[in-house]
């Protein structure tokens, strides 16, 4: 029997997406969430989950950085992205952070099911028109994903907190910790991220957004 995580904030497409899942694996159990802090939750719950399939966009995430980090601490879990972005880009970029499969949101059930199947083989999958090009990431990107993965689940949220504008007392308030605790995070993610201030926390972040030009050379899309 196979654990499989969908984490997505939209109900109607986490249902969709938990049908699609039953029909490729009809013993399958699932586990959902709606935000990356409940995925955490989840993950840290099924260390030995078979299956992970996370949208790009939802509460807690920011571009490629939750996927990155998922990468990071858990690199046994097979990760599958599915995202209402078309682009061949945003796809290329999934697989060089490390997904095993890109599935838009407009996919087909049998798409889904296909792609399943082809990531618990082993395999990678695009769906036909995204696949060919280049998933070579700016090595700029590479290394701000590669510090995003070394960060703490904690650590982690208060990233993106800062990211979004949020102040030290702001972020207290979400994380319910105090302010010092988030001083002390913040002291460790400019550690980690090798910076020394807030906005270049922030400037950091944002090499993960999925709007960012990432591919070396201006690789055309397939």
């Amino acid at each position: 029997m196979s654990d499989v995580l969908i984490a997505d904030d939209h109900p109607l497409f986490r249902d969709a997406l938990q049908r699609a899942v039953l029909a490729a694996l009809p013993d399958a159990t699932v586990h959902t969430a709606d935000s990356v802090p409940a995925l955490f939750a989840l993950i840290e719950s099924l260390p030995d989950a078979d299956l992970l399939l996370m949208d790009l966009h939802m509460p807690g995430a920011r571009g490629y950085s939750a996927l990155a980090h998922i990468r990071g601490q858990y690199p046994g879990l097979p990760t599958i992205v599915v995202s209402g972005h078309e682009e061949a880009q945003v796809a290329r970029r999934a697989l060089a952070h490390g997904a095993s499969a890109y599935i838009p949101k407009s996919a087909a059930v049998d798409d889904i099911v296909e792609a399943v199947r082809a990531v618990l083989d082993g395999d990678v999958w695009l769906p036909h028109k995204l696949v060919g090009g280049s998933v070579e990431l700016k090595p700029d990107e590479a290394a701000v994903a590669a510090r995003v993965a070394s960060l703490t689940p904690q650590q982690f949220r208060v990233l993106n907190m800062i990211a979004e504008g949020l102040l030290n007392k702001q972020i207290a308030y979400e994380l319910t910790v105090s302010e010092a605790t988030v001083k002390a995070h913040m002291t460790a993610i400019m550690r980690k991220l090798g910076v020394s201030n807030r906005t270049q926390v922030a400037l950091a972040a944002s090499h993960l957004d999925v709007e960012r030009e990432a591919f070396p050379n201006n690789a055309p899309e397939a």
